[in-house]
């Protein structure tokens, strides 16, 4: 298993488990080369998630993550002979006042990467559970077509404002849908922004995530779905491999059902992070001691 651009751990997230130390451990002891950490970032205290209202305030959670930030650092250096670590953290896009966090954290913080990921629809997480994806499919009008169009939107002002490096579980969308396996081109409104994004990632060179998460949650592809996929690797885009785990027990899981997804949308060449070996070499001026490096899919080893 080559590597993760997308991690977290119960140390620093709610909703994980184990110490982020005990997740940079596991992802050695699996063989993984690149490993990146990516915690989630303070959000404003109206998006608290319901473990955080328990247990923060907008303050601790701020706090929260600069001990994250400071604790990857360490491990970055500790481990740096057994494995390459980059730090960094997953975007909240969620309302107007999304986009100053965001560049507050990236003015404060000299990170190597940021997954530009969108969790919520009308500022209410979708991928929480049913009832809350149902709360915001009523406000999109009452129906799948409705919020996936939302959603698709909503990133679509993501990717503009911040284009991200790395771009989040693209079709998260689909995870509490009454039919998360349905091709999205059965939507013609739902295509046509599919299209439209994926247009603009392609276009300033950002990389999607081949997120293995959504397998472990019961649906038959990654994110995105092979559909996606295959329509990407057509506009010449580019793919990373993330397991965004959430704990030990899922570093590295079910890498072997991506690269089926891999084989099915043809897709022949994989990117990862890379240390930059000169300035001229970086892929984008905010994070000038990385770059990007291909890989053929037929070099890989994609397994459990």
């Amino acid at each position: 298993m080559p590597w993760s651009h997308h991690s977290h751990s119960g140390q620093f997230c709610g909703h994980a488990a184990n110490t982020l130390e005990e997740v940079v451990q596991t992802a050695i002891k699996k063989g993984m080369s690149i490993f990146c950490l990516t915690e989630h970032i303070a959000r404003a205290i109206e998006d608290f998630y319901p473990e955080e209202a328990k247990r923060h305030d907008q303050a601790s959670l701020a706090k929260l993550y600069d001990d994250f930030y400071h604790e990857a650092r360490r491990l970055q250096k500790a481990y740096a002979d057994q494995i390459i670590i980059f730090v960094g953290f997953e975007g909240e896009w969620i309302r107007e006042g999304s986009l100053t966090i965001i560049q507050d954290l990236l003015a404060t913080y000299r990170v190597d990467l940021f997954v530009g990921s969108v969790h919520h629809v009308h500022t209410i997480p979708i991928d929480y559970d049913h009832d809350m994806y149902y709360k915001a499919r009523d406000v999109a009008g009452g129906t799948d077509e409705r919020v996936f169009e939302d959603y698709f939107d909503s990133q679509y002002d993501m990717l503009q404002a911040l284009k991200p490096p790395v771009v989040g579980h693209f079709d998260l969308i689909r995870l509490k849908s009454d039919q998360p396996d349905r091709s999205f081109k059965t939507w013609p409104n739902v295509w046509k922004k599919i299209l439209r994004n994926l247009d603009f990632v392609a276009a300033y060179g950002g990389v999607l995530e081949l997120n293995s998460s959504s397998l472990r949650k019961g649906m038959k592809e990654c994110y995105p779905q092979v559909e996606i996929m295959e329509t990407f690797h057509a506009k010449s885009g580019r793919f990373t491999l993330s397991d965004d785990s959430h704990g030990v027990d899922q570093v590295g899981l079910n890498y072997g059902k991506v690269a089926d997804c891999v084989k099915r949308a043809g897709v022949t060449e994989m990117w990862h992070l890379a240390p930059a070996t000169d300035v001229s070499s970086h892929f984008d001026k905010r994070f000038p001691t990385v770059t990007w490096r291909s890989v053929a899919v037929a070099d890989q080893t994609m397994s459990d």
